[in-house]
């Protein structure tokens, strides 16, 4: 889909977005990480809500625990802004870990793991950290499903109205940041493309989709607005603009930055290498290309077909893991069987070894080498066999764990 682009400033169509949202929601809150997209939609939100008399601004802040000092520092100058109503949620929850297979996941501020936690809970009035706060939690929840149930709890705080997220995401930045965007299966408010519904009650804004990374450096500049100085470190370190990313440092993609905590703060580095399993490993091998994490190229040892070679590697896996890829890969030949049966694939007529590596990338033929992929990159998930995060995956992985602890 092609962009057009617009006669205004990217400044002046996010200012036009919010004064938008404040004046159709009585309920509005801000989905905020500290990063330099949130800071900056946060800087401008409260330049809007003050002209709009909307103040304080409420904030939602999922803390996740492993960040960096400066983050920390940043979160606080924050919290202690008098225009900000910020809920600062310093809960269990479950985060993937790409960088383990023995611990594929880890829980931010596990009360059971307390003498490993990178760092000390903020002793701020704002933080909320008592698991019984909000009705809807429980102990392990997944980053999105709050983040969804929290929306239904704020509007239900505001008397059930209609409410708005404004979120802080840059299509410049990612496809899948654009794809959020253009989506027109989505349902939008009033029509609005920069809008989503994401819960009965909720819908998600984007004021500044359209931004570049220029752009926000260049109005923090301007205005003079706080940011996390994390990223002058960064920028010190040598890292361009547009791979300058703040978040929890063990996702998939998100291991790709681990090496920077060594560097930036080596303290908190420390700490992270003690606290979440394969934190060094992943630090020292993410960028590397061959069979250790699975990146472009991967070799079938000798003697092995891939075929064989996927088997080897789930015998290798513990029980939980390996009960889990299985099923994902099971689903995976089932799907494409089916297909080629039913003619969907004229060119596809069996379940390939493998085959062209631009035909295998672009997903359009199944094959062991792809699996073999999947296993090594430790991608949980199986994104590269075309499946994505369900709810019914997070129950399936709860009811693995629980059955392997259970053993």
């Amino acid at each position: 889909m092609s962009k057009t682009y617009l006669s205004i400033d990217v400044y002046t169509a996010a200012r036009q977005r919010m004064e938008r949202v404040f004046d159709d929601f009585s309920s509005v809150y801000l989905s905020f990480s500290g990063g330099k997209d949130s800071g900056l939609m946060l800087n401008l939100a409260l330049e809007v809500a003050r002209e709009k008399g909307c103040l304080p601004l409420n904030v939602l802040l999922l803390d996740l625990e492993a960040q960096y000092q400066h983050t920390a520092d940043y979160l606080r100058r924050v919290a202690d802004h008098p225009d900000v109503n910020l809920h600062w949620v310093c809960l269990p929850l479950h985060l993937r870990n790409a960088v383990s297979q023995i611990q594929p996941h880890w829980l931010c501020w596990d009360p059971d793991a307390k003498d490993l936690w990178v760092r000390d809970l903020p002793d701020h009035p704002k933080v909320i950290s008592d698991e019984a706060f909000f009705p809807f939690f429980r102990r392990g929840m997944e980053f999105e499903e709050f983040t969804l149930e929290f929306g239904e709890w704020f509007s239900e705080q505001h008397g059930g109205e209609q409410t708005a997220c404004m979120v802080g995401i840059c299509t410049d930045e990612s496809l899948n940041r654009f794809r959020t965007i253009v989506n027109e299966k989505k349902t939008r408010w009033e029509g609005f493309g920069w809008t989503t519904l994401e819960t009965p009650h909720v819908y998600n804004a984007y004021p500044i989709y359209d931004w570049s990374v220029r752009d926000i450096w260049t109005a923090n500049g301007k205005f003079g607005w706080d940011y996390n100085k994390v990223y002058d470190l960064m920028q010190m370190a040598g890292v361009s603009l547009h791979k300058q990313r703040l978040c929890q440092p063990f996702g998939d993609d998100q291991r790709q930055g681990l090496w920077l905590f060594k560097i930036l703060e080596p303290d908190v580095w420390a700490k992270l290498v003690t606290r979440v399993a394969g934190a060094n490993f992943g630090q020292r091998h993410v960028q590397e290309m061959g069979n250790v994490l699975g990146n472009i190229r991967i070799k079938l040892p000798e003697g092995y077909t891939w075929k064989r070679y996927a088997k080897f590697l789930l015998a290798t896996m513990p029980p939980d893991q390996a009960e889990h890829y299985r099923t994902k890969i099971a689903k995976f030949l089932k799907v494409w069987r089916k297909d080629i049966r039913s003619g969907k694939y004229p060119d596809v007529d069996r379940i390939y070894d493998f085959a062209d590596p631009r035909i295998e990338a672009s997903r359009k033929v199944p094959s062991w080498r792809r699996v073999c992929k999947v296993l090594l990159k430790n991608d949980y998930w199986c994104k590269g066999l075309s499946f994505s995060q369900t709810k019914r995956d997070m129950e399936r992985q709860l009811a693995l764990v629980t059955k392997y602890i259970d053993l």
